[in-house]
């Protein structure tokens, strides 16, 4: 039998005091007063398990709010763009004036089925984050792979996709698409790059052979450098490198990575090269756009 039980039966059915029975039991008088008012409106009720949930919640995210970012997030995902709650919140602010945090809308995209947890994801307070300071302190550069899908749907030409990543903004400075991705083509692609955005005081990069020949085999490899580290040196532009087996440290144009081929698979039409494009030409020029959350 529940202690509320026991001391309503003292009260009301042995007609004991309520100072001896507060005693008896160990509670404060007020929560008998209390319990007794609840009991003689409730009855058998009062002695079950009470919510002790606000009746009213004044900083909770109106209801219209709450649709809105799951409307946001289906269309955002859609679309192919970034979806995520950081995302989300920036659309909220810039095009609807409304604040939220990404932790609450997280919740209300979990809530809502949209996100699946990942308990066995290694946490991001786990990473050691970086960014530089001003713009053009650094730039992230790096190649991917993305597969073209024929009208038919069978797979199509394998294209690499060359980026140029403002370390500090995120700001997309060159995407162009190369079959396959060349040290030239890097050379004449980071050329065409500063003569849009200027030089940059440092490059980042993984250490592909476009990039570096530092692990190259021999000690002709270690003691010769590529025409892009040539271009560097001469530019005065320092040139940095991730340690092997460490794609982290180039996670910016890694992640943008991620982002442009959600974009592209969600697109109708896969874009389709050239007929006369002959292996390591580059088939698209240069584009200069942001990497915010409408960029792809």
């Amino acid at each position: 039998m529940s202690k509320a039980r026991l001391v309503i039966t003292a009260v009301v059915v042995e007609g004991r005091p309520v100072a001896q029975v507060a005693a008896d039991y160990g509670v404060s008088r007020q929560w008998i007063y209390k319990l007794l008012a609840r009991y003689r409106v409730e009855g058998e009720e009062a002695f079950e398990p009470h919510s002790r949930r606000p009746h009213n919640q004044p900083t909770a995210i109106p209801v219209a709010t709450v649709e809105l970012i799951i409307k946001l997030r289906r269309g955002l995902t859609r679309q192919g763009l970034d979806a995520g709650a950081h995302t989300i919140a920036w659309h909220l602010t810039e095009q609807h004036q409304l604040t939220a945090s990404p932790a609450t809308i997280w919740r209300i995209l979990k809530r809502a089925g949209l996100i699946t947890p990942e308990p066995n994801k290694k946490p991001q307070s786990s990473y050691i984050c970086f960014a530089a300071e001003q713009p053009n302190q650094m730039w992230q550069v790096d190649f991917t792979h993305y597969r073209l899908t024929r009208p038919d749907g069978t797979p199509g030409a394998d294209a690499e996709i060359l980026c140029f990543l403002d370390d500090h903004s995120r700001y997309a400075i060159s995407i162009t698409c190369h079959q396959p991705v060349t040290g030239p083509a890097v050379v004449t692609t980071f050329r065409q790059a500063v003569a849009d955005q200027g030089i940059p005081a440092s490059v980042l990069s993984d250490n592909g052979m476009v990039f570096t020949t530092r692990f190259a085999g021999g000690r002709a490899g270690r003691d010769t450098i590529n025409g892009f580290s040539a271009l560097l040196r001469d530019l005065g532009v320092a040139q940095k490198h991730s340690k092997p087996n460490h794609p982290t440290t180039c996670g910016k144009v890694e992640r943008f990575h991620q982002t442009l081929k959600k974009w592209l698979r969600a697109q109708p039409n896969n874009p389709k090269p050239s007929p006369s494009c002959k292996p390591s030409a580059t088939t698209s020029s240069t584009t200069t756009t942001p990497a915010g959350p409408t960029a792809p």
